[in-house]
């Protein structure tokens, strides 16, 4: 007992970062990394505890105490074949997975001090195999003789994937784009998780025996039926919900409005920040409007910022305690300089005669009692209404579901908001054969998520490819 109470007593070690004011105008990754005497370190504050509330919290389950006690005694590449065993993604979620609402929420430690730091931890071992491991592939079931198409190479796709190959499954990935990882690739920026992180990610999966094909429009170039008819035993789809949403007000068809959606894809999946080495075209402002405040708006704003703008402003018309955004990444953007306009609802964009956007007419807020979300409704102040100069606005008040696939497929029920229907939590769809997760079913949610509905729906794939529908 005395040792866990000075556990709880030690300090968390700090994640090395890039000076603010340096990495607000690179593309280099923001956070460091650990070095093997400071992971040891952090290690070593874990309590082992006998119900772990750290796993209860992940969605996919990774056995948090083991790898980190792995870690604490110097076993490095113990720990990761340990993540291996239940998470195929480790350098991606230790970046980006919302640690401190799922697994560090629930640890022990942070019910006196800071929570063990396991988002940490598991990047430092997925780096440290990348760096130094031998290349030993965890091992794989024997063949089975059947065969999986996962469409769509997103973080729920991918999981998908390395839980049935590792299960002796043939799987095929169809990616619709010209490189695997979808929103890992898109969405995501350069500084939060280098491409060339998701890259080796992929690469893990092809080395375990994953075919990847690319430019593969499912919906377009193939339907479901047809990849029954080629040979396919089951159909996973993870295409995402990335149709782009705008709020329909005045003068949204002026130069200089886009979605978040297009803005990012450029910047990242099209390499638009390396610009004159990459030739895709980006929008370039000095007065940078963002609409919202999830992570994917912050997402935005620092690379506006990185783009070279003079100031970027987040408009936002709920207070700082809706944010949907991360905490860390609320924290980095300030610390990089953009602006934060809360309780602020744009009304009108207003241009030039060239029909350009040149400022944004706003109306302050106030929050009223929760609507239906359970957070309180703004309510606008009247008479508030002021003039924001700007001539690049992002719109990044959230996305609606991918509909290329889903539009050709009838017999594949979906909600009302074009989300496809599946049984809880197995992934079923109404389509025999045909298993569905991620953002696609539940609209824009965190990585880990997606990553989750990918285990249960693996689980139950390979249930039905041994014992039947």
């Amino acid at each position: 007992m005395a040792e866990n109470a000075k556990k709880t007593k030690n300090p968390r070690v700090p994640m090395p970062e890039q000076d603010a004011k340096v990495r607000a105008r690179n593309f280099l990754e923001v956070p460091t990394g650990y070095t093997p005497k400071m992971a040891q370190e952090e290690a070593a504050r874990c309590l082992q505890c006998k119900k772990p509330g750290c796993v209860a919290g992940c969605p996919v389950e990774v056995d948090i105490p083991g790898f980190i006690d792995l870690i604490a005694h110097g076993d490095i590449t113990g720990a990761i074949r340990n993540l291996w065993s239940k998470n195929a993604l480790p350098a991606v979620c230790g970046r980006v997975c919302p640690q401190e609402i799922q697994c560090e929420g629930k640890c022990i430690v942070g019910r006196k001090g800071e929570p063990v730091a396991i988002g940490n931890l598991e990047r430092f071992c997925a780096d440290w195999e990348r760096e130094n491991g031998t290349g030993e592939l965890p091992p794989t079931q024997e063949p089975t003789g059947k065969k999986v198409a996962v469409v769509g190479s997103g973080p729920s796709g991918l999981t998908v994937a390395g839980d049935l190959i590792q299960k002796g499954h043939d799987v095929t990935i169809l990616e619709a784009f010209h490189k695997p990882g979808g929103v890992l690739v898109y969405g995501i920026p350069e500084f939060r998780l280098p491409k060339a992180i998701v890259a080796q990610e992929v690469n893990f999966l092809e080395r375990l025996g994953t075919k990847v094909e690319c430019n593969a429009v499912v919906g377009r170039t193939v339907s479901l039926d047809e990849l029954f008819e080629q040979g396919y035993d089951a159909v996973y789809v993870g295409v995402g919900a990335g149709l782009p949403r705008f709020m329909n007000i005045p003068g949204e068809n002026l130069v200089g409005i886009l979605s978040a959606n297009e803005y990012l894809t450029r910047a990242n999946l099209m390499k638009a920040y390396k610009f004159p080495d990459v030739d895709t075209p980006i929008p370039i402002g000095k007065n940078v409007v963002v609409l919202g405040a999830g992570n994917v708006a912050m997402d935005s704003a620092r690379t506006a910022m990185r783009l070279g703008a003079d100031n970027v402003k987040i408009v936002y018309r709920r207070s700082r305690e809706e944010m949907p955004a991360r905490a860390a990444e609320i924290h980095h953007a300030e610390e990089e300089g953009i602006e934060m306009f809360l309780l602020t609802n744009p009304t009108k964009y207003i241009g030039n005669e060239k029909g350009r956007l040149t400022s944004m007419e706003c109306l302050r807020m106030e929050l009223g009692e929760p609507d239906d979300s359970g957070r309180r409704r703004p309510v606008p102040i009247e008479g508030s209404e002021f003039i924001l100069d700007c001539d690049l606005c992002i719109v990044a008040v959230g996305s609606g579901a991918n509909p290329l696939l889903t539009s050709e497929t009838p017999d594949m029920h979906l909600n009302k908001w074009g989300y496809v229907l599946t049984e809880e939590p197995t992934g079923k769809t109404t389509k025999k054969g045909v298993w569905a997760g991620g953002d696609i079913v539940t609209g824009a949610a965190t990585v880990i998520l997606a990553m989750g509905a990918g285990r249960q729906a693996a689980n139950s794939i390979h249930d039905y490819l041994t014992l039947g529908w």
